[in-house]
């Protein structure tokens, strides 16, 4: 009998102490340094994001997050990477409409699965594109411009960062609803366009706001409409094109992944010191003021309820562009 007590709570060990354990890892997490992969380059919007946030969670949670840049394939390189990283919690990344609702669109193959794959632990900022267009250029309202492209198809261009981008897409639904013909210019990355821009080589680009909101506010552009639903708080003045358009909407947003079996008391933390982060005086200045972004409900709640809205509000653009990348 003794023995047989003896084995029955050695079996039960386990199952009471795994509970135990894994609060553990919560509370002492992280105790060392964490990596945060942007999967784009140094400079551009998701890079920006990415150094604020990890700015946010070094001073709430004691180690330093730092960020890595892989860049490369529209986001693809170093989404993958996120995904098959370890699930320590020393390994998170940013995620973006790109790497969770366009990509799976664009390419029949991906080499990571977004909803199997890659925990959403909280979006950050939501954002709008910004139609911008060249001084020159005789149209100073969304309405002026469809006339303007109505009155000679084909004659007008529309620039973007390259295929299949959010500012692509956004152009390709302009011309699907506005009913223009208007021609798309890829460029590599956004940071080309906009001298040609401003030299009137290309008439307009659909470009995220935190890049062309300054170059509106400096006057070197004309800001014709936001691509959401309603006026960006942070540049009340600018109609939104569904003004205009009605029901035009291409929006975008950044959030913070964890790969897949990341034990859940770390996910709580994380997503804990995230809301707390996205209250900080500093971030809710720099989003409203400097960058153009709002800040969407923060938290793993809803998450995958908003992802399928994305992806049915973007499958519109998608088909539009006929664009397939692989």
């Amino acid at each position: 009998m003794k023995r047989r007590m003896l084995l029955a709570a050695a079996l039960a060990a386990p199952t009471v102490a795994a509970p135990a354990i894994l609060r553990a890892q919560g509370a002492t997490w992280p105790d060392k340094t964490v990596r945060f992969i942007c999967p784009f380059a140094p400079g551009g919007g998701t890079d920006t994001v990415s150094r604020l946030i990890c700015d946010q969670l070094t001073k709430l949670l004691g180690q330093q997050f730092i960020v890595e840049n892989k860049g490369g394939a529209g986001g693809n390189i170093g989404t993958t990477e996120l995904a098959r990283a370890t699930p320590d919690g020393y390994t998170l990344g940013l995620i973006s409409v790109a790497s969770h609702t366009l990509n799976p669109m664009l390419y029949s193959k991906l080499p990571y699965n977004p909803d199997k794959d890659i925990v959403g632990v909280s979006r950050v900022a939501t954002l709008a594109n910004l139609l911008g267009v060249t001084p020159s250029l005789p149209a100073n309202n969304v309405a002026e411009l469809i006339a303007l492209c109505k009155a000679s198809p084909g004659k007008y261009s529309f620039a973007s960062s390259g295929p299949g981008t959010s500012l692509h897409l956004s152009g390709e639904l302009f011309k699907k609803m506005a009913d223009v013909d208007i021609i798309h210019v890829p460029y590599k990355g956004a940071g080309p366009v906009y001298s040609d821009l401003m030299a009137g080589i290309v008439n307009m680009m659909f470009a995220n706001m935190p890049s062309m909101l300054p170059q509106v506010r400096a006057k070197k552009l004309k800001g014709l409409g936001v691509t959401s639903a309603e006026r960006s708080k942070a540049a009340p003045d600018i109609p939104a094109i569904a003004e205009t358009v009605p029901g035009y909407v291409a929006t975008s947003w950044y959030g913070v992944g964890a790969p897949a079996g990341t034990p859940e008391p770390i996910l709580a933390r994380l997503e804990t010191a995230l809301t707390e982060a996205l209250k900080s005086p500093d971030i809710q200045k720099r989003w409203n003021d400097d960058l153009g972004l709002d800040l969407p409900p923060a938290g793993r709640k809803g998450f995958d309820e908003f992802l399928a809205q994305d992806r049915k509000l973007w499958e519109p653009a998608v088909k539009a562009s006929g664009v397939k990348l692989d």
